[in-house]
């Protein structure tokens, strides 16, 4: 018990820290010249913009705490919690862009975290194994890595826009998960056999790489076109394929039976939170404000519909 609560601590401290992390990038992409592709140009702005170092140290401090969550718990129940990042950083948007959030937008967030604790509570991931065994990464790196390349090709040759910056972070989303999966195998390498083995092992330098591309491509969905697009696809995409590696990969199991019930109806009631949330002028006013309005900082709190 103590173990469960330990780690549902550690994911919800990720959560945050990612969720300041996404609010202080935006803000700082927005202060930069747009970009069409994957320039490494981009990197080189964002490096000239205060404000993304400390988006940068939210990133930081998120990975740590997720580790520290995966290495108590399961990936199928602590990935699924990252979806509290998208209310999270709606509330820490408003707080930097001075932006009051309607009752609306409130009803959205709490059918958010009841959601998710109604699915999670009625599913209940447990067991697993401790390792994967290395042939078994092999397909799911395919399919992953598959699936993540359309999306990456799909996103660049659109327009700005929704369905761009919906393409892109849903890629960055598998990168995520695949990260999730790989930290969850290094740290329980670092547990068993120590430091030495720890970085010598191929999944802490494979999270490290796969890491460090989606966090890449986050960036360029964010300049993609609006956070409606890019928020919803990101915490979900994350949310799913990790909770799909969690039983496939780690061999995790949810419960069945009469306890889908009470699962699916949390997840209408998240799903309803999440696209309720994506449709109001507040994610757009608190997350995705223009360049313009950047200017105006200053000014005082508004309410939005």
């Amino acid at each position: 018990m103590v173990t469960i609560l330990l780690s549902i601590t550690f994911a919800l401290l990720a959560a945050g820290s990612n969720a300041l992390g996404t609010v202080l990038q935006r803000r700082a992409a927005l202060t930069v010249p747009a970009s069409r592709s994957l320039r490494i140009g981009l990197i080189r702005d964002l490096v000239h913009t205060p404000v993304w170092f400390g988006g940068m140290l939210g990133v930081v401090f998120a990975a740590l705490f997720q580790a520290l969550a995966l290495a108590t718990g399961s990936l199928a129940a602590v990935q699924p919690i990252f979806i509290l990042e998208l209310p999270l950083a709606l509330v820490i948007g408003g707080m930097v862009f001075h932006v009051g959030l309607s009752r609306k937008a409130w009803l959205c967030v709490a059918c958010i975290v009841a959601g998710l604790a109604l699915v999670l509570l009625s599913l209940a991931p447990t067991g697993g194994r401790e390792q994967v065994p290395g042939i078994w990464w092999l397909p799911a790196l395919a399919v992953t890595g598959g699936l993540g390349a359309a999306l990456v090709l799909t996103g660049l040759r659109r327009p700005a826009g929704l369905l761009r910056a919906a393409s892109l972070a849903a890629a960055a989303a598998i990168g995520n998960a695949v990260t999730a999966a790989l930290v969850k195998s290094a740290m329980n390498i670092l547990s068993a056999r120590g430091a030495a083995a720890f970085f010598t092992a191929w999944q802490t330098y494979g999270f490290a790489a796969v890491g460090a591309f989606s966090l890449f491509l986050l960036g360029v969905a964010m300049q993609g076109g609006p956070l409606i697009g890019s928020q919803p696809a990101l915490t979900l995409g994350d949310a799913s394929v990790s909770f799909c590696l969690g039983v496939t990969l780690y061999g995790e199991q949810p419960r069945a039976g009469f306890w889908l019930l009470p699962a699916l109806m949390g997840l209408g009631v998240l799903l309803y939170g999440i696209f309720g949330l994506s449709h109001t002028r507040c994610l757009a006013q608190c997350l995705d404000p223009g360049r313009d309005e950047l200017d105006a900082m200053g000014q005082p709190a508004t309410a939005c519909g």
